[in-house]
């Protein structure tokens, strides 16, 4: 059995240092979220309030319709039915795979709690390993321990905070989406804390982005990408550049690469200055062009390369080209510009 959670105005301060400030939204029964920002944010003190080991200052915290903490009142974590999962897995070294999975079923028989455990450890693909031990278990292994022991006692709400950070990347990447799988087939509700976009685009139905102790923007990965709220949002999600414009008549935008029109939450009157967000997969390679780029960085990325091009007025670019055009630094190459989502601000 999965659950709800609220957030309503949710605000924590340490002494005179404010950490969260009105903070809300609202996970539906089994949605997978995430909160995402970068170090020092607020995130790890929002998912410590919900797990109630910080109790907070203004406003309230409601799993499946009951209030679960306001200014005074705090349900200890033990009492909330919440399922956490740590960087550090926090396994117990002397308690084979299956113990560690039934540590916290409690008040059920000695056949429930075992068919519970041989039905835990074959979702998380551990089916023969519940007499191992945790130091005879790899990496990734651990951590399906970590989450089949959360999810034993089926809790109403699971805390991942930070879970793959220890994993290498590839490890990472395929264990995100097995424990995505995971929690999807079990309809548990999640929510998981990371400073990798990456991770939280993989992972999560619905992402917020956290900057300094607030929410600056709840959406899916495609709106965020796509749809920045503001420019901080803009900037910390994907990798682009701002290329300075100017509005003309009809909704259009004119940069030194060309023409742009399309809609745009951006209100300029026509002769208005703007910055307009371009993505490398905005800038397309193409020989045909007559509009040259002089090539001055690039990174490989095995499929594709990253360019960083100059173009002839002197502004920069990047694109997002096969690799099999491997092109030299100071090379001129032809791009256009092809973008479906005009995304500008007003001028920095």
């Amino acid at each position: 059995m999965s659950g709800t959670l609220e957030i309503n105005h949710v605000s924590q301060s340490y002494g005179t240092r404010t950490v969260l400030t009105d903070i809300s939204f609202r996970l539906g029964d089994g949605t997978i979220a995430c909160l995402l920002g970068a170090s020092g944010c607020g995130k790890t003190t929002a998912l410590r309030c919900i797990a109630g080991f910080e109790e907070i200052a203004e406003g309230q915290i409601v799993i499946n319709n009951t209030v679960v903490s306001r200014p005074g009142f705090n349900v200890p974590p033990e009492a909330r039915r919440i399922g956490m999962v740590f960087q550090d897995y926090a396994l117990f070294p002397h308690l084979t795979v299956a113990r560690n999975v039934a540590f916290g079923l409690h008040g059920v028989s000695d056949a429930a709690r075992q068919t519970r455990v041989a039905e835990l450890l074959d979702t998380v693909g551990l089916g023969t390993m519940g007499n191992r031990y945790p130091h005879e278990l790899s990496g990734g292994q651990q951590q399906r321990v970590a989450l089949a022991r959360a999810l034993a006692p089926r809790p109403a709400l699971m805390l991942l905070d930070e879970p793959f950070s220890n994993l290498d990347v590839e490890m990472r990447e395929r264990l995100s989406i097995e424990v995505r799988d995971i929690l999807k087939s079990q309809h548990t509700t999640t929510i998981l804390v990371t400073h990798d976009q990456n991770e939280a685009f993989t992972f999560a139905d619905e992402i917020g982005v956290m900057m300094d102790g607030r929410i600056a923007q709840w959406a899916t990965s495609y709106a965020l990408y796509h749809e920045p709220a503001n420019r901080h949002i803009a900037e910390f999600i994907g990798r682009g550049v701002f290329l300075p414009g100017v509005v003309l008549e009809g909704n259009r935008i004119k940069l030194e690469i060309g023409e742009l029109q399309g809609d745009t939450p951006l209100q300029a009157a026509p002769g208005a200055f703007v910055d307009v967000l371009l993505r490398p997969d905005d800038i397309l390679h193409d020989d045909a062009s007559a509009l040259q780029a002089r090539v001055i960085s690039k990174a490989f990325r095995g499929a594709q390369f990253v360019y960083t091009l100059e173009l002839p007025g002197g502004g920069r670019v990047m694109s997002l080209v096969p690799s099999h055009h491997n092109h030299a630094i100071g090379e001129k190459i032809g791009i256009r510009l092809e973008m479906d989502h005009v995304v500008a601000f007003p001028r920095a």
